[in-house]
């Protein structure tokens, strides 16, 4: 992921903006992928599309911007943010068998998993001028993760990466987010057959930063997507994650969690788009929130298509407030084309810490405070261990702690 150096410009042209070259991958990968983006508008008030043009300047009434601040999106939603420079630097480190590679806006492999499906993504994929191609090869298992580390200087910057393992490999990648930035970025995930990518992306930004992104994942036949997003700092971050299948047998398993301090937007948009049969996905996202004006917003789409027959499909969403003055909007959606199903279903619940639990700690002589830290802890437990990287996972740990810290003093 690189950042522009040049102000947002819109381009329908392959290779400046527009969709991707032919013979970029397999004629049927590209099919699915462009079948993906056009089908699922339904709750878009404009289709997918790569010109920034085709999307009307969001003014907060529409169905997709209703909960955003836009007026803190810092011009990335009007075209008025323009790249500045070193606004954010990016360093991958990557063990061997790993190909990583910095290229145009020509580049074939670029923009195949899907059309940018608002505004703020279309700008980043018109203004990007470098892109980052992270390649594992055919067969090749890692034992180390990727790791991209972006840091943010100060400044606008527009980014474009793509991670693609070729037919049954396997990679963890780390994303991490640090420093202050106003970033807009689309990212994908490219799954040949399977194969089985964990893919930790972590927002850690200062209070100041803005972050809006796209995350597109096309997952192959009979391959496995595993993604966990924590969302901690920034002061606004809009992350729209969006799977969908290349072929039979796939499985996405999607998880979140979020801690939103006083004053902060976090903001989580998921699609799945089962768009062929016999696939699996399971979405579970939580948060915590505490503070004036602390707010989260989930939004959960899935969507079953006609032909997707014997799809098994679950999203949760769950949200402790912590104290008073914070906000949650969670809708789950469940959109469903066909009867010939396993199974379908959604959840979402927002509330306070369980009394219960609370009353059962402190009758065993723990204190209220630490009984709520422990009521906490094991709210989020069962997503930190998805991590899978030890030195995420302490380090995320320690970030819950610092939070409940706060929370209870």
């Amino acid at each position: 992921m690189a950042e522009a150096q040049n102000s947002p410009t819109s381009s329908n042209a392959p290779g400046q903006g527009g969709p991707p070259p032919a013979g970029s991958t397999t004629a049927g990968a590209i099919a699915v992928a462009a079948e993906a983006s056009s089908t699922v508008a339904t709750r878009m008030s404009a289709p997918p599309s790569y010109d920034v043009a085709d999307f009307p300047v969001p003014h907060g009434r529409e169905e997709e911007w209703r909960f955003t601040p836009l007026e803190r999106l810092r011009g990335l939603h009007d075209g008025t943010a323009v790249a500045s420079g070193e606004a954010v630097k990016i360093a991958v480190e990557a063990p061997e068998g790993v190909t990583v590679e910095t290229v145009g806006r020509d580049d074939a492999r670029l923009g195949r998993t899907g059309a940018p499906v608002d505004r703020v993504a279309a700008q980043a994929y018109s203004a990007f001028t470098e892109a980052g191609v992270i390649t594992v090869a055919k067969e090749a298992v890692l034992t180390e993760p990727i790791r991209i580390a972006v840091h943010g200087e100060g400044g606008v910057a527009y980014g474009h990466q793509v991670v693609e393992l070729g037919a049954f490999a396997e990679a963890v990648v780390v994303i991490d987010h640090t420093g202050d930035a106003v970033l807009a970025a689309n990212v994908e995930f490219v799954l040949g057959d399977g194969a089985k990518l964990t893919v930790v992306s972590v927002q850690d930004w200062d209070e100041r930063a803005v972050h809006v992104g796209q995350h597109n994942t096309l997952v192959g036949r009979d391959a496995s997507f595993k993604s966990v997003v924590v969302t901690f700092g920034g002061d606004v971050v809009r992350l729209h994650p969006r799977v969908a299948y290349a072929g039979p047998g796939g499985e996405a398993e999607l998880f979140g969690l979020y801690f939103t301090d006083a004053g902060q937007h976090q903001e989580h948009r998921l699609l799945v788009d089962h768009n062929v049969p016999h696939c699996k996905s399971n979405v579970v996202y939580k948060g915590a929130l505490q503070g004036d004006d602390a707010h989260a917003v989930w939004i959960g789409d899935v969507l079953i298509e006609a032909k997707a027959e014997g799809t098994d499909t679950y999203e949760m969403n769950r949200n402790l407030v912590l104290s008073d003055g914070a906000r949650v909007d969670s809708v789950p959606n469940l959109e469903i084309e066909t009867g010939e199903i396993v199974g379908a279903g959604h959840a979402s619940a927002t509330g306070r810490f369980d009394d219960e639990q609370l009353f059962y700690l402190m009758a065993r002589g723990i204190p209220e405070k630490d009984a709520r830290r422990l009521v906490v802890r094991g709210f989020f437990a069962e997503l930190v261990q998805q991590i899978g990287v030890p030195d995420i996972e302490e380090r995320l740990i320690a970030k819950i702690e610092e939070e409940l810290e706060a929370a209870v003093a």
